[in-house]
């Protein structure tokens, strides 16, 4: 009965949508396969998240994933293939950004009982800057994911003289691709855990733990909701509060060994936040 209100309110949201779509004169079996790829995600997230959480995020995106993932892609069409492009309206914060994440990186790798360095992973990599910047000074290797094909075809020259050491390019979004088995030391996810579902997001992670070589560590690093979860229209993405993403990740089997806020930003950007997670016990 906890549940019945929260229900209704979905229920009713629905409706609206499914006239709406109507209107719009959308084929009548991509509405049915949206609304059941809604629900689904609805059921699963009311049994394993807490009502609050659930509701703030479902909610709002509440067009079904299919079309949550579909504006995304649409968006990044309009982006340019440059750092800039990457870094939106905020290139002078690029160097702040990677100076950060390099002292928090170093905490992880190298000596004994940390990550080696031998090859890294770049989620949601764009062109490249954290592979230029922050990866491939520190491991001899890099493979690098994105959604956005035109985006991974920049790479080369945007590495000027490194590509070479980039191992693999996969032109994939993070919900479909699952890592290769022990091949990675570091898995890093910047600014892109934002563009998956809660449950989506749950599932890379756990993906994301059998990609690991021994004492392989997973960082991720993205905007911080103060409170809650917010959708962003323009680009279609949620931005998640630090007790939802410790919620997921204690979900998915990883540990957290450290979480930092990143330092340097305007006071009016989103807080930042950096988590370094390995496999806890029992996960193999």
């Amino acid at each position: 009965m906890a549940y019945k209100a929260a229900h209704l309110a979905f229920k009713s949201r629905w409706h609206k949508t499914d006239e709406e779509l109507c209107r719009h004169s959308m084929s009548f079996v991509l509405h049915k396969a949206i609304q059941n790829d809604f629900f689904k995600c609805y059921l699963y997230l009311l049994e394993k998240l807490p009502l609050v959480k659930l509701y703030a995020l479902t909610s709002q995106v509440i067009n079904g994933e299919m079309q949550f993932y579909a504006r995304a892609k649409h968006f990044y069409r309009e982006v340019p293939a440059t750092e800039e492009g990457m870094m939106g309206d905020y290139i002078e914060l690029s160097n702040t950004d990677v100076e950060s994440s390099r002292e928090f990186l170093r905490k992880f790798v190298g000596g004994v009982g940390k990550a080696g360095t031998s090859r890294a992973l770049d989620c949601g990599s764009g062109i490249g800057r954290i592979s230029k910047h922050l990866l491939l000074p520190v491991f001899k290797s890099v493979e690098l994911v994105d959604m956005m094909e035109n985006f991974l075809a920049e790479v080369p020259n945007y590495l000027q003289g490194k590509e070479d050491r980039v191992e693999m390019y996969y032109c994939k979004s993070l919900q479909e691709f699952t890592p290769a088995p022990r091949r990675y030391d570091v898995i890093w996810i910047q600014w892109v855990s934002g563009y998956l579902t809660d449950k989506d997001l749950l599932e890379f992670l756990i993906r994301c733990q059998g990609g690991l070589k021994d004492n392989g560590v997973i960082i991720l690093k993205d905007n911080v909701a103060r409170e809650g979860c917010t959708l962003d229209c323009l680009d279609s993405s949620v931005i998640r509060d630090l007790n939802i993403l410790h919620s997921l990740i204690e979900m998915s089997g990883l540990t957290i060994l450290r979480e930092e806020r990143q330092e340097g930003f305007p006071e009016q950007c989103v807080p930042v936040w950096m988590l370094a997670m390995q496999k806890g016990p029992g996960h193999s």
